[in-house]
C-alpha cells in the first residue's frame, strides 16, 4: 500500500509543477513550484520503486496519469481544447498502462510458480 501512495504523491507533485509551467509564463514565480514539483515527483517515484513498484509499471502508471490529469486540468484551469480525439488517445494510453500491469502480475505469479517448483 506505500508504494502506491508514493506513486500518488509523485503524479500529484509532476501534475503540479506542469501546470504551474503554464502559470509561469505570466508570473515567473511559479517556477518555485515547478521546480519543487519535478523534484517531489522524481523523489516520490524513485521511493515508489525502492518500495517494490517494477519499472515499468511505476512509469507507465506515472506518465499516463499525468497526462490524463494535466490535460483535464489544463481544460478547466487554462481553458485547454479537450477534443474527442483527444480524450479517446488518453483513454488508449491509460488501457495500454492497464495491460502493461496485467502482464507484470501475471509474470510476477509466473516467476512465483517457478520457484515454488524448484523448492519441491
Amino acid at each position: 500500500m506505500k508504494k502506491w501512495f508514493l506513486l500518488s504523491m509523485a503524479i500529484v507533485t509532476e501534475v503540479a509543477a506542469t501546470l504551474s509551467l503554464k502559470a509561469a509564463l505570466e508570473e515567473p514565480w511559479w517556477y518555485v513550484v515547478v521546480v519543487l514539483g519535478y523534484a517531489g515527483a522524481f523523489t516520490g517515484l524513485s521511493l515508489a520503486m525502492r518500495a517494490g513498484l517494477g519499472l515499468g509499471v511505476a512509469y507507465g502508471i506515472w506518465g499516463a496519469l499525468g497526462v490524463a490529469l494535466t490535460a483535464v486540468l489544463g481544460m478547466l484551469i487554462f481553458a485547454e481544447p479537450l477534443t474527442g480525439v483527444m480524450i479517446l488517445g488518453l483513454v488508449v494510453i491509460i488501457a495500454g498502462v492497464v495491460l502493461v500491469e496485467f502482464g507484470s502480475q501475471h509474470a510476477k505469479r509466473r516467476q512465483e510458480m517457478g520457484k515454488r517448483e524448484r523448492i519441491s
